[in-house]
C-alpha cells in the first residue's frame, strides 16, 4: 500500500520509541475495514503511539459497534482520552458512545475523505497526525465543542436530510465502487440523484423558528467547511462553528439542469459562496430545526450524520448541543 513507501517507513521509523514518565491512557478504536486502514499500519501507529500513551486497543466488528464498544470500555475503565482510528463514519460512531463522558476525544485519519480530523485541526496524513497526538501528549489540554443532534444521532460536523443522504446511501450500497473511485464516485452520485429530483417538486419543508422554505436537501452544519473534494474545501455556510452554540443550516429548494453547472462551480470554487445562489436558503444561527415531508403520504426523507447514512424518516429534527464534548486536538 501507499502508505509503506520507502519514504514513509522511514518516517514511521523516526517517531519517538520511550518517554519515560507517566503515560496517559488512550482507548484506540480502530476500523480495520476503513480506506486506508491495515493490520500492518494500526501496528506501526501503536507502536509509535506506545511512547507517550497506554494504549488499548479495540477493532470494530460491524455497523454501530463502536458505539456499543466505547460505552462498555467507558463503563468500566478510566481512560485519559478515545482516539478513532478509521474514517468520519468510525469516529461519529465513537462520539455517539461517549456521550455524558468528559473524557476527551481525538482521530487518527484512515477514511477517505476525514472532515472530522481536518475541521479539529488534525492533519490529514497519518505520519503527521500520529506525530501530532504525541506532541499532545505533553500539552494535554482538552476543549470543548459544540455537537448536532439529528433524531438522535449525535454529529460533529454536518447532518443532512433528502438529496444529501439520498447520495451517501448510494455511494454506502456499493462500498467496492466507492474504495476504487474514491470521491468521483461520489460525484457521479451526485449527479445521478440530483437528476431524479429534476421530475418531482420538493419533497421536504425545512423549519426553524424564524425560517421556513421547500427543497430537496437541508444541511445542518456545526463546523466549517462543510465537506472537502481532495484538498479542496466545500463550503456551504459562512457562520458555522464548533464553538457558536449553534447549527446553521442549508436549504436547495429546487433541482433544475440550469442550476446544476453554476452550483457545482461555486461548490468547487474558493472565490465563490453557495449563499449566492437565489434558489439557497441559509439560516445562519438556530437551536432547533425541523424537517418534515412536503406531503403527508410521500416517502420519508434519508438521513446521513458525519457523511453515515442513517436510514429514513417521517420527521428530522436538528439540534444544537453546546459544549457537549471535550477533544483533545
Amino acid at each position: 500500500m501507499g502508505f509503506f513507501s520507502r519514504r514513509r517507513k522511514r518516517a514511521m521509523t523516526r517517531l519517538p520509541v520511550d518517554k519515560p514518565g507517566v503515560k496517559h491512557r488512550m482507548l484506540l478504536v480502530v476500523n480495520p475495514y476503513a480506506t486506508t486502514v491495515s493490520g500492518r499500519l494500526k501496528n506501526v501507529v501503536v507502536y509509535a503511539l506506545q511512547s507517550r500513551y497506554d494504549v488499548e486497543v479495540i477493532d470494530t466488528r460491524e455497523r454501530n459497534h463502536a458505539t456499543a464498544i466505547v460505552a462498555d470500555a467507558l463503563g468500566r475503565g478510566n481512560y485519559d482520552v478515545v482516539c478513532s482510528f478509521g474514517g468520519d463514519g468510525t469516529a461519529n460512531e465513537v462520539v455517539n458512545g461517549m456521550i455524558g463522558s468528559e473524557v476527551p476525544f481525538t482521530f487518527l485519519p484512515g477514511g477517505m475523505t476525514n472532515v472530522i480530523g481536518r475541521v479539529m485541526g488534525i492533519p490529514d496524513d497519518i505520519i503527521d497526525a500520529t506525530e501530532h497526538l504525541l506532541t499532545l501528549a505533553d500539552h494535554f489540554e482538552p476543549r470543548k465543542i459544540d455537537l448536532g443532534d439529528a433524531n438522535g444521532r449525535k454529529f460533529i460536523f454536518a447532518a443532512g436530510a433528502g438529496l444529501d443522504a439520498e447520495i451517501v446511501h448510494a455511494c454506502e450500497s456499493r462500498p467496492h465502487m466507492k474504495r476504487r473511485f474514491g470521491q468521483n464516485y461520489y460525484a457521479l452520485m451526485a449527479a445521478r440523484m440530483f437528476a431524479k429530483h429534476l421530475v418531482s417538486r420538493a419533497p421536504l419543508i425545512a423549519k426553524t423558528g424564524d425560517f421556513e422554505t421547500r427543497g430537496i436537501v437541508a444541511i445542518a452544519q456545526n463546523a466549517r467547511p462543510f465537506t472537502y473534494f481532495g484538498k479542496r474545501e466545500i463550503d456551504l455556510s459562512p457562520y458555522a462553528g464548533m464553538e457558536t452554540r449553534s447549527l446553521s443550516m442549508t436549504v436547495l429548494e429546487r433541482a433544475n439542469p440550469l442550476d446544476f453547472v453554476p452550483l457545482a462551480t461555486r461548490l468547487l470554487s474558493q472565490k465563490s459562496a453557495v449563499a449566492g445562489n437565489r434558489h439557497i436558503k441559509i439560516d445562519h444561527d438556530f437551536q432547533t430545526a425541523n424537517i418534515t415531508k412536503r406531503k403527508p403520504e410521500g416517502k420519508k426523507i434519508a438521513l446521513q450524520a458525519d457523511g453515515d447514512y442513517i436510514g429514513e424518516y417521517d420527521e428530522i429534527v436538528f439540534t444544537a448541543l453546546p459544549n457537549a464534548l471535550n477533544i483533545i486536538a
